[in-house]
């Protein structure tokens, strides 16, 4: 696997080396020894889906309360999306920032979003899903986000008017003062 690591401490994309022959090809999507060599948490307590029926759908921007945080290994597996991350850890240099990218079926590629980020997406096809790996079991009594446009993050999102439900629709703005 090749991990390229983003602009947010912690945050990793990983990308598969393909083994390629006259079948097709062969690449690993997860290691745990890779993963423990770079100090990242290898734990999976549940797998989860996320489809998407329609282009433009928005998730997020969600996050787990302490001491429910999550770490979480997300791949697209159908279709493409347009992934957020935002850093919400107060002592952390990047506090408040975001980081972007595509993660498509194409690409291949997974996002490795450590505790304490809030993650959310948008689809850009029709029927997309998504492939999660989470190191805690759910709590939802522990479950959290932060408004999709929130003026503090600044997050330009390529599809106007999104699809998206009133919980996320309805999350607070969050307030940049670290602690």
């Amino acid at each position: 696997m090749i991990f390229v690591e983003t602009a947010i401490p912690g945050t990793w994309i990983l990308e598969p080396e393909l083994r390629n022959d006259e079948r097709g090809f062969f690449a690993r999507t997860w290691c745990q020894r890779e993963l423990t060599e770079r100090g990242l948490d290898v734990r999976v307590a549940q797998s989860s889906l996320s489809w998407n029926r329609r282009r433009g759908t928005l998730r997020g921007l969600h996050y787990q309360a302490a001491p429910f945080e999550e770490v979480k290994l997300v791949r697209c597996t159908r279709g493409a999306i347009h992934d957020v991350i935002v850093d919400l850890r107060a002592a952390s240099p990047t506090f408040g920032r975001h980081v972007t990218l595509e993660l498509s079926a194409a690409n291949r590629r997974s996002l490795y979003i450590p505790r304490g980020l809030a993650h959310g997406f948008q689809t850009l096809e029709d029927d997309t899903e998504l492939l999660y790996q989470i190191s805690e079991f759910h709590v939802s009594e522990a479950g959290r986000g932060v408004r999709w446009n929130d003026p503090a993050f600044g997050i330009q999102w390529p599809i106007p008017d999104p699809i998206m439900n009133e919980r996320d629709r309805g999350y607070p703005d969050f307030t940049l003062v670290a602690t």
